[in-house]
């Protein structure tokens, strides 16, 4: 909430650099003496450099927001029930979990043998 203020602060900068910029005048005027042509670009530059400055602001602000979400979403996980923890596993879990593993590896060896004796077949 109290980011808003800096975020209106960036959009008006923006809106005011696009008429600002327009109403520098040429460079190369003869009428124009150098030291105005200076101070043109200076002035061009500092604006530039504040967009820059006000942009550079507004990021730290929204990352620093997802950084507290992202923490704030981890917090909400440490308070799973006592069931739903990982490392309370039961040795019939355990068991379970390894027979579905030996049968999948077996499942997938077997297919790869398939294909194996397939490729290794002579010419016809």
């Amino acid at each position: 909430m109290r980011h808003k203020p800096l975020i209106a602060l960036a959009t008006f900068a923006a809106a005011l650099a696009g008429p600002a910029v327009a109403q520098v005048p040429p460079f190369g005027s003869p009428h124009q003496s150098l030291t105005d042509r200076h101070r043109f670009e200076m002035d061009r530059l500092r604006l530039q450099a504040d967009q820059r400055d006000l942009f550079a602001r507004q990021q730290a602000l929204e990352s620093s927001l997802t950084r507290n979400r992202i923490q704030s979403g981890r917090a909400d996980g440490l308070n799973l029930p006592e069931t739903s923890r990982p490392y309370t596993i039961t040795p019939e879990a355990t068991r379970s979990t390894l027979t579905i593993q030996t049968q999948r590896r077996e499942t997938v060896v077997r297919g790869v043998t398939q294909i194996d004796d397939w490729l290794d077949r002579g010419p016809r």
